[in-house]
């Protein structure tokens, strides 16, 4: 690997985001309370015409906040309280992906607001590394999607697309025999995503780090970038909102000029540069919170600022982190403290 690729949770089943969808759907998150009545903790959902992302109150760096809150511990509260009270993605899991759709679309439709989903069980994913797994092949990948869609039914939703799936066919990370196959499950995904009423699509098309818009925008023409709203970068990785914003222009003009978003979680420092090149991207010490997510970007190809990643949670099991895509508390306060 060239060291500039990011890392994203893995595939697992999740108890923690199927209770939430549960909750979410027995409207506790609706008035964007976290339920335990605590001011300390409540979250509520950003102003809409800046941010109209969905906040979960039960998210994984909300419940860390009510426990700060809970202890007394107001110092570590006030901290992760950056990470709570913004809007980051939700990473649809493999066994219930129709209820935790519709259980996230519903929350923020209660909100007047838009879910933001990331969809990542791509076969073959993450070329055996820490997220490696995905659907087991092409046809269960198809009702997987096909169990989303029916999740997300006519709310609104802006749906990330596969992570590094097509960074890996460009890079040689995903071996030949699986490319032909790949691009189909993607335009496939594009299209039944896009049949949808309120769901807008962004296909991943890697980061600043890793190469060259020439490298990569024949393969994303090839998935069917053109019928899609956009594309994402940045994911999960910590290049500057400037470099990625370069990066972005670069590749949106061999593309027809299609409208990008950047993962702007953790990149307020930047990339690390220390340490071994081939693991700078996995856990990194001394990062930063980046710009908070909004629709007011500084430039009109750019639709969002988002936190694809979910700040706080470990790129895996390096540096003294736990499994990839699982809670990391230390981490998550470093990086609230480093922010401006």
């Amino acid at each position: 690997m060239d060291g500039s690729r990011g890392a994203h949770p893995s595939a697992r089943v999740s108890a923690a985001a199927v209770l939430g969808a549960a909750l979410l759907l027995a409207g506790c998150s609706s008035g964007g309370g976290d339920g335990s009545g605590d001011p300390a903790s409540r979250i509520t959902q950003q102003p809409k015409a800046a941010d109209p992302f969905w906040v979960n109150p039960d998210g994984t760096a909300a419940r860390q906040l009510a426990a700060y809150a809970k202890a007394g511990r107001k110092t570590e509260a006030a901290q992760v309280r950056k990470l709570a009270e913004q809007p980051v993605g939700e990473w649809i899991g493999p066994e219930n992906p129709e209820n935790e759709a519709r259980g996230f679309t519903e929350a923020a439709e209660k909100s007047d607001r838009t879910a933001l989903l990331v969809l990542y069980d791509i076969p073959h994913r993450d070329c055996g590394q820490y997220s490696q797994g995905g659907a087991a092949d092409g046809n269960a990948y198809r009702a997987w999607v096909d169990a989303v869609a029916r999740g997300i039914g006519d709310r609104s939703a802006m749906v990330v697309l596969e992570p590094d799936a097509i960074l890996h066919l460009v890079d040689g990370c995903t071996p030949a025999e699986f490319h032909e196959e790949r691009y189909d499950l993607l335009r496939g995904a594009i299209a039944r995503l896009k049949s949808l009423k309120n769901t807008k699509v962004y296909l991943d098309a890697g980061n600043a780090g890793w190469g060259h818009p020439d490298q990569i925008y024949q393969s994303l023409q090839q998935a069917g970038v053109d019928r899609a709203d956009g594309f994402s970068v940045n994911v999960s990785n910590f290049y500057s909102t400037k470099d990625s914003l370069a990066y972005g222009k670069q590749l949106s003009s061999k593309v027809g000029g299609k409208h990008f978003v950047i993962d702007t979680s953790r990149n307020g420092n930047g990339p690390y540069t220390g340490g071994d090149p081939a693991q700078r991207w996995c856990n990194p010490p001394g990062r930063a919170l980046g710009e908070t997510p909004t629709t007011k970007t500084a430039d009109p190809l750019v639709d969002a600022y988002l936190w694809v990643k979910r700040p706080g949670e470990s790129d895996g099991t390096c540096k003294g982190g736990p499994k990839a895509g699982q809670w990391w508390a230390s981490y998550a306060l470093t990086l609230a403290r480093n922010s401006r």
